[in-house]
């Protein structure tokens, strides 16, 4: 039976599920006049890309923050012990970084003169000073700490947090542990590789685990397709031209794609 309490709760709770409620907004829960005041073209006359160009580097932004949210909770929960939600969110970011490759196709619409109307604009400012980029290649695995020396104009906080993510477990680390928490030494690359072989030749046993390395290369497959799809996206727009961050632009982009964040786990099919 439903008590006279419980009716007026209910009551209560669902009003706030209509406009007479007004709790909440469209606008107000997701700060809408905040997010798009962000974009600020800088290009006077104006030029009418620029604001694709600002919009869709934004939005890889936080794309990037909620990859290093599901990825950080996937990598605490391996070093707890978990295989099976680090697997779920390892599947969205799959999902996540299959948009990350596609929304390519929205930049590539830009020609390059209408890039050159405002590029000038851009230097030194350059993708490769994207904080939370190096955040997901240092969670994934691939530390690399030359980057805090080459980083220009980091800010106490961002200098901070790549510090902690190389300082911090990664995913792959997480990953040893769950193989040490199944009775796996790890501590030499002979050990390991016993390992994977033992669980790619028993799945009927260690299912959840090759699940998991399977996850992990589909991230690191994911991240590398997004990688070369980037380096010709920049060929096409502007050639062999320096970077505006003063990289050597596709050059040096072509050096990134045949990074691996678990290059143990490609090898492992040349021994099966």
């Amino acid at each position: 039976m439903t008590t006279v309490k419980e009716k007026a709760w209910t009551a209560a709770d669902e009003t706030r599920f209509g406009e007479q409620g007004g709790v909440l907004t469209y606008g107000s829960y997701l700060r809408l006049s905040d997010l798009l005041e962000a974009q600020r073209p800088q290009s006077d006359p104006p030029a009418h890309d620029e604001l694709l160009f600002i919009t869709i580097h934004q939005v890889y932004e936080l794309w990037f923050k909620l990859l290093l949210y599901e990825l950080t909770d996937a990598r605490d929960r391996l070093l707890a012990g978990d295989t099976y939600l680090p697997r779920l969110r390892l599947d969205r970011c799959r999902a996540i970084e299959h948009v990350l490759v596609n929304q390519v196709d929205v930049i590539d619409s830009m020609t390059p003169q209408d890039f050159l109307a405002f590029r000038n604009k851009l230097a030194p400012a350059s993708g490769f000073q994207s904080v939370q980029f190096r955040e997901i290649e240092f969670l994934s695995g691939l530390k690399d700490p030359d980057f805090l020396k080459r980083f220009r104009g980091l800010t106490p906080d961002e200098r901070a947090r790549l510090q902690r993510r190389l300082d911090e477990p990664s995913i792959w680390d997480g990953f040893l542990a769950v193989l040490r928490n199944a009775g796996f030494e790890t501590d030499t690359e002979e050990q390991r590789f016993a390992a994977y072989i033992e669980i790619a030749h028993d799945q009927a046993k260690y299912g959840p685990l090759w699940d998991l390395a399977e996850a992990l290369v589909d991230h690191d497959q994911a991240w590398s397709l997004w990688r070369a799809r980037h380096v010709l996206m920049a060929e096409r727009q502007i050639g062999t031209k320096r970077g505006t961050g003063g990289s050597a632009g596709g050059s040096y982009l072509r050096t990134r794609v045949p990074l691996r964040f678990y290059p143990e786990l490609w090898e492992l099919r040349s021994r099966l």
